[in-house]
């Protein structure tokens, strides 16, 4: 049984988390103020790039920009100055989309911006649908109207996920949902590789949790949850929300489609390379500490499959990669590859995280 479609004129609060993203973010921010039929208020949390991200954002919400890239599977037409506010009130007051840009000077890992951006959005009245999304996707006209319009269970949701394909092969799907080995904690993508006109929509049941690439969170979920983890640092944070709902049920919004171009952030695996050495050594880091939480008794398994994985990229010629992932899996301090990236206050986030879970 389902409520009534929320009215046309809804209003979707947004959070994007960059990190060096200054040569994606306008592809992605562009391509939100091209919605229809729907009123953004947009925070962007900027990790402390080094890349220059705020100022692209600020000249661009100042000047504009002459023309977006050509070619990519949205086409993205220049965008109207959009409207930067300094805080949620003037967004909030804001006829049309508005942008606020939130400055944390510090590498707080994914959940650590996106907790941010949601308490801004938080003090908005009247916005009950919260969509995280990856800087490095761009998104169709009516994706973001279907996700703040999409009838919702009597008994509301937790969250809401749609359709997300590869960037550079369109007709491809990277992720409808997720689910979970309950034995290692390796995680796995609904309809990975399927083919996107041909694959119907996937059922919500058959998921343990929404990728955090673009996820819809409801505000009542929100509110009884509490907010993201923090020291996951990167991956499973979503995983790890998503087991904490409770009765809230997951829903999924066929009609919401997001082209995320894959890997470019940190490096994770794609349909034609393995992951790098700091995804690697994040992802199962944060794996382990999942099995911890939640399924404890799986921890030798778990374990186990790190060792077997570790050796297969071994033996096909990738020894960094493997270390990365031993490293993570057994809470070891990462390599001068994997900390090279980190700022000084990552770092020490990361060290007081190990030290906690050692003692």
């Amino acid at each position: 049984m389902e409520r009534d479609t929320p009215s046309p004129s809804a209003t979707l609060g947004v959070v994007v988390v960059t990190f060096d993203a200054r040569e994606i973010i306008l592809d992605c921010l562009e391509s939100l103020l091209g919605s229809r039929g729907v009123r953004l208020r947009i925070v962007v949390v900027d990790n402390g790039s080094g890349d220059g991200t705020p100022g692209t954002i600020r000249d661009w919400a100042a000047n504009g920009r002459e023309a977006p890239p050509a070619g990519g599977p949205v086409p993205i037409a220049p965008a109207v100055a959009p409207f930067l506010a300094d805080t949620p009130e003037e967004m909030a007051a804001a006829s049309g989309h508005a942008l606020q840009l939130v400055e944390t000077g510090r590498n707080t890992g994914f959940a650590g911006g996106v907790n941010a951006g949601l308490a801004e959005l938080a003090r908005i009245e009247g916005i009950d649908r919260f969509w995280i999304l990856n800087p490095d996707s761009v998104v169709p006209p009516d994706t973001a109207r279907a996700f703040a319009t999409h009838p919702a269970p009597m008994e509301g949701f937790s969250l809401m996920g749609g359709r997300v394909l590869y960037y550079d092969r369109p007709e491809m799907i990277q992720i409808d949902g997720g689910t979970i080995d309950r034995r290692t904690g390796i995680t796995g993508n609904v309809n990975l590789f399927a083919p996107h006109a041909e694959t119907p929509p996937a059922d919500p049941a058959g998921m343990d949790f929404i990728t955090g690439a673009s996820m819809v969170a409801s505000r009542r979920f929100y509110e009884e949850v509490g907010p993201l983890r923090e020291d996951y640092f990167l991956y499973y944070e979503e995983v790890d929300w998503a087991l904490r709902r409770g009765d809230l049920p997951l829903a999924y919004c066929p009609e919401a489609v997001v082209y995320h171009r894959a890997g470019t952030a940190i490096g994770s695996a794609t349909h034609s390379r393995p992951p790098s050495p700091f995804s690697l050594y994040f992802k199962h880091r944060a794996r382990l500490m999942f099995l911890r939480r939640f399924f404890a008794g799986s921890l030798a398994t778990g374990q186990a499959y790190s060792l077997a994985k570790a050796g297969q990229y071994l033996a096909k010629g990738y020894p960094a990669e493997a270390r990365a992932l031993l490293a993570g899996a057994f809470g070891r301090p990462p390599s001068a590859t994997v900390t090279g990236r980190l700022d000084p206050s990552a770092r020490e986030i990361l060290a007081r995280h190990r030290k906690g879970a050692s003692a």
